[in-house]
């Protein structure tokens, strides 16, 4: 008997099934069809949302987490997929560089904001108040994690390639079935496709479309990570990922003609030299209403489970919750509130 059938190799799927293999545990992950959204994502992380700067929650840790969770996958698919980078805010006024000190002058913040403004001249980059610098940042190259982690599970016969039929499904006292392979748990990491899963109907995961440009600029020299409005991500070759749009209406992957002006206007906005267009790039992000996580242990059933709703921290959030699932699982260690899924069963009660 298989310990865990994972459904869905998005991030969330293949973190926890990485989870489960450190921890000796034996997988079966399903892959549909639809394509994660998490393979078109940037895959970048730090401590800080800017917009309102403030602390991501259990930042210290989940940083560190996924350093060594990704550098520990690396070493198992033979592949370099996390890449530390510094990223610069690029401040457009005096007002903005004086937020951006206050803040970082704050005690939790300082290990993640550098206090000094930093003035490089980047030959086509407009930046006449200067950069804020983030600290402790990267991104982790999804597409590359997605497609090599799947190849390398497929190798150990642990990986089934079709879509998942939840009424197939079959429900035991103490294991599940689905044709004919037997499980201890059954794991739902399906993203925004979870809103198809008969097992999780009302829950308030909603989905934020992401549109993204791959763009080829020889003449622009920048090495950092730069966000102001969007981001620009060089990865090399003169190549940059440049995003991200948000969409809480259309449901679909297929990149639009609107998201990718929107992103061209925003980039001239502040880099000032030619680039081609490489790639347009679509998904849908699991978002929650609340922002926070779906987590947890099925009301009914209790050897079906849900890891959902990562939202736009993906790479972060994704080795954290996987650890702190599997902990609640293997070794009945309660859930944070703020992530499981019960905060919403109790509210749906009163």
């Amino acid at each position: 008997m298989t310990d865990y059938i994972i459904v869905g190799a998005g991030l969330a799927g293949i973190c926890f099934a990485e989870t489960a293999l450190q921890n000796g545990k034996t997988i079966l992950v399903f892959d549909g069809k639809q394509e994660p959204s998490s393979k078109v994502a940037a895959g970048v992380y730090n401590g800080v949302t800017l917009k309102r700067f403030t602390l991501v929650p259990n930042a210290y840790h989940q940083i560190n987490l996924l350093r060594r969770f990704y550098r520990d996958i690396e070493g198992k698919i033979d592949e370099k997929i996390i890449f530390d980078i510094q990223a610069y805010r690029v401040l457009s006024s005096i007002e903005e560089q004086n937020n951006f000190v206050v803040a970082s002058d704050r005690p939790l913040f300082q290990d993640f904001l550098s206090s000094e403004i930093i003035f490089r001249n980047f030959k086509f980059v407009s930046s006449p108040f200067g950069f804020g610098q983030l600290k402790q940042t990267g991104y982790v190259n999804t597409s590359l994690l997605i497609s090599s982690y799947k190849k390398y599970i497929k190798e150990k016969e642990a990986l089934i390639k079709d879509d998942f039929h939840h009424s197939e499904l079959i429900l035991h006292e103490s294991f599940i079935e689905y044709k004919g392979r037997k499980a201890r748990h059954i794991v739902f990491c399906e993203g925004f496709m979870m809103n198809n899963n008969p097992f999780f109907q009302g829950l308030p995961l909603d989905g934020a479309k992401g549109e993204l440009l791959l763009i080829k600029a020889k003449e622009l020299d920048v090495d950092v990570l730069l966000k102001v409005g969007v981001f620009v991500l060089p990865i090399g070759n003169n190549l940059y990922k440049v995003g991200a749009t948000y969409n809480w209406t259309d449901k679909t992957d297929i990149p639009t003609e609107e998201a990718k002006n929107e992103l061209i206007s925003q980039l001239r906005r502040f880099v000032k030299c030619d680039f081609e267009i490489v790639e347009h790039l679509a998904g849908v992000r699991p978002t929650v209403k609340d922002r926070k996580p779906l987590v947890g242990r099925h009301p009914l059933y209790k050897n079906i489970y849900l890891l959902n709703g990562l939202g736009t921290r993906g790479v972060m959030l994704a080795p954290y919750l996987s650890e702190k699932l599997f902990n609640f699982i293997e070794f009945n260690i309660p859930l944070d509130k703020e992530i499981s899924i019960d905060r919403i069963y109790e509210k749906q009660k009163r």
